[in-house]
């Protein structure tokens, strides 16, 4: 740290609330504008699919800027930067609200990448920080939620405002909001810096960006049902292949952007590696179930996003139990058990059909927002509970570039098994993949349930006292338990 003080308790109170807010404006912003997309492609006078560069151009904005968003706030201070980045994200989403062309609003979009890449580690960067590792399981489970509810939540609410008002409402609600973050920014967040100053690792950021951007378009490119997978397949692979070469290089680096020794913490490395699997499989499913309503049981947009609600509800009320669970069972138990019910579960959404009751059917989303919400927030929480405060920054950089290369290989993942699926059952997809049957659901999500289900292996190595640092099985298992 430098000689800035940290934040009084009263103001430490307030930050993961404050955090959180700029990442649901974040989060729901990009999931709420799939919805608007014909109305967006009418105003501009294009077809929708002219719009996936605008999408496109946002993920690859995320790839280019996350990398460096640790270096850039131990050099400035974490609070110019996370208070910067709000400001360019309310200024583009004005702009994407005031586009009249695919050309403006992709420029806009990319621009607001740039911040919402900056507004994100940062912010988590800033809680981690500045709370105490007894205080961290609250103040995670805290600005974790936006993450868990806003892909539920954000289809229901952007067909709202897209029936009843327009699509620039989608982008100008943010600048409310957003000026009420800065507010609060200004007044409360420490602008911390790091020990030492850095030289940027420039390789290491060309070579980080250029895999995070290979994956998460290639990622793109597979959701789409008009799509080569193999292309996007080969791009995917060549993303894992630098970023190979990127992690070879930063191992041979005195500085390097990303700083992969983090991986020797036991608890970080399984949440990074085992958890990304984890991520990979349940994320398949916000993908899959509006598919599974709409095309499957023939509803419509906005009666499958009121069905959706209730694995939000799921999410919801599981946030109020997390630490309360953590604490008495321990981050071990609490894992295997979440990882298996959200993949039983995964499973079970393939076995729904349109005459099944609609009671089963909010049942089965319910305990799947709920397993979700669990271990979404477990594995945010086990992630930094040994890091010592010099790793913290490279920690949150990993964390960060690895939470959002799964968001795109988890959308990957349901649309390569939903098109896979299709190909066994011997069936034809059209260019916007209406012909999927019920059958072909079935298997994509059995294949997305077994992948989840795959990664408990990893749990089971996890030591019994995982996590007593920020206070994980404190109730029922004492310090001496060590190992498995």
């Amino acid at each position: 740290m430098s000689n800035n003080a940290l934040p009084a308790p009263s103001a430490v109170r307030w930050l993961p609330y404050i955090v959180a807010a700029t990442f649901f404006m974040e989060y729901l912003d990009t999931t709420v504008i799939a919805t608007a997309l014909p109305q967006m492609a009418r105003s501009f006078g294009v077809g929708p699919n002219a719009l996936s560069l605008g999408m496109t151009a946002y993920m690859l904005a995320l790839a280019i800027f996350i990398p460096v968003s640790g270096w850039v706030a131990d050099r400035f201070g974490s609070r110019t930067v996370f208070f910067g980045a709000i400001v360019v994200f309310i200024v583009a989403s004005v702009l994407c609200g005031m586009s009249n062309s695919v050309a403006e609003f992709t420029a806009a979009r990319v621009l607001q990448g740039a911040g919402g890449a900056m507004m994100v580690p940062v912010g988590r960067l800033i809680v981690v920080r500045s709370t105490e590792k007894s205080r961290l399981m609250q103040a995670i489970s805290t600005i974790t939620w936006p993450a868990i509810v806003a892909p539920v939540v954000g289809p229901p609410v952007g067909g709202f405002i897209t029936t009843y008002a327009s699509w620039r409402w989608i982008f100008l609600l943010n600048v409310p909001f957003g000026l009420c973050a800065l507010a609060a920014v200004a007044m409360l967040v420490p602008n911390l810096k790091g020990t030492e100053r850095k030289p940027l690792d420039v390789v290491g950021l060309v070579l980080s960006g250029a895999a995070l951007t290979a994956v998460l378009y290639g990622a793109e490119l597979a959701s789409q049902p008009a799509s080569n997978p193999w292309l996007a397949g080969g791009i995917v692979l060549a993303g894992f292949v630098i970023g190979f070469i990127a992690v070879r290089h930063a191992a041979d680096h005195p500085h390097p952007l990303i700083d992969f020794s983090t991986l020797k913490i036991p608890t970080y490395s399984v949440t990074v590696l085992t958890g990304s699997i984890t991520r990979i499989g349940i994320g398949a499913v916000p993908y899959l179930m509006p598919l599974l309503f709409q095309i499957g049981f023939g509803l419509s947009a906005f009666k499958s996003g009121l069905l959706l609600l209730a694995s939000a509800v799921g999410n919801l009320g599981m946030k109020a139990l997390t630490t309360r669970i953590l604490r008495r069972y321990g981050f071990k138990n609490v894992s295997i058990v979440a990882v298996a019910t959200a993949g039983i579960f995964t499973i079970a959404c393939g076995v729904l059909t349109p005459d099944s009751p609609l009671a089963w059917v909010l049942l089965v989303v319910f305990v799947y927002g709920v397993a979700r919400s669990m271990q979404f927030s477990l594995l945010a929480t086990l992630a930094y509970a040994d890091v010592g405060a010099p790793q913290m920054s490279a920690a949150s950089t990993l964390w960060s570039a690895a939470a959002q290369m799964t968001i795109g290989l988890g959308i990957a993942c349901g649309a390569v098994a939903l098109r896979a699926a299709a190909a066994i059952n011997g069936e034809t997809t059209g260019a916007e993949g209406l012909h999927f049957s019920l059958d072909d659901f079935r298997l994509a999500f059995l294949f997305a349930g077994i992948l989840t289900l795959v990664s408990i292996w990893g749990y089971l190595k996890v030591a019994r006292d995982a996590g007593q640092s920020v206070g994980g099985g404190s109730m029922r298992q004492g310090a001496s338990q060590k190992g498995n």
